[in-house]
């Protein structure tokens, strides 16, 4: 698979070469979804309240009388079944815990997919459109917010953005903060979550190169595998 490069100008600077068995093969909207409800059920605080009929300020009297006034029998204002009552079964923990897991082969896997299927691209109005933009290079002489929305004009960017930049590169971040529609994370954390929110990718090419790298063939200590296992056989031979 060609993913073409560009400069910061918008123009083509080449191509970078992925493999798609790297990154699964074919997309596995199963596996992209799961993922997808995984880390979004972990964004939740579970901090919601409501109160019950005990908790809600108020008198407890009785309204009126129980016989004679032709009214349906009636007791506290603070009833469940009255406006401003309370809850009949009250939220009261101190914090719910919405949090799924996932194992890490999988949730890996369910990353991998998420940018297979952006580098795939999307249609709109029936056209093709490139959702990932590989630069060349994303490092900023100094904090310019001006000069970078002239980045993303120029790489055709309309949509929400997410840039995923190297923790390191912090002119290009300070950048980019106050852009609308643009979301800036580390390039070590891009996550399905993440990448299934935005229309656009915007990342450098040794960027996108390191992720796919580090994020491929790993075990959960994320040591690649293959390494670790020539290092063991040089310590045995020696």
């Amino acid at each position: 698979m060609e993913i073409a490069v560009y400069d910061k100008q918008g123009a083509s600077k080449g191509s970078l070469t992925i493999d798609p068995e790297v990154l699964g093969g074919e997309i596995n909207p199963a596996l992209i979804k799961q993922a997808y409800v995984m880390y979004h059920a972990n964004t939740r605080q579970g901090s919601a309240r409501t109160k019950s009929r005990g908790m809600v300020e108020g008198s407890t009297r009785k309204l009126f009388r129980q016989k004679g006034t032709g009214n349906a029998r009636v007791g506290s204002a603070r009833t469940n079944i009255r406006r401003g009552g309370g809850r009949t079964f009250a939220k009261t923990r101190t914090r719910e815990d919405y949090r799924q897991d996932m194992p890490v082969k999988m949730r890996r896997k369910a990353n991998r997919n998420a940018l297979l299927a952006k580098l795939f691209g999307g249609v709109v109005n029936g056209k093709k459109i490139e959702e990932v933009k590989v630069i060349d290079d994303l490092s900023m002489g100094a904090p310019k917010t001006s000069e970078f929305r002239k980045v993303l004009e120029a790489l055709g960017i309309d949509r929400s953005c997410l840039l995923a930049l190297n923790p390191e590169n912090i002119n290009a971040r300070l950048s980019a903060r106050n852009i609308e529609d643009v979301t800036v994370c580390n390039c070590e954390q891009l996550t399905t979550f993440e990448l299934m929110n935005h229309r656009y990718l915007v990342i450098a090419k040794s960027d996108l190169e390191a992720w796919i790298e580090r994020s491929g063939g790993t075990g959960k200590s994320g040591k690649n595998r293959e390494s670790a296992k020539k290092a063991a056989k040089a310590g045995e031979s020696a």
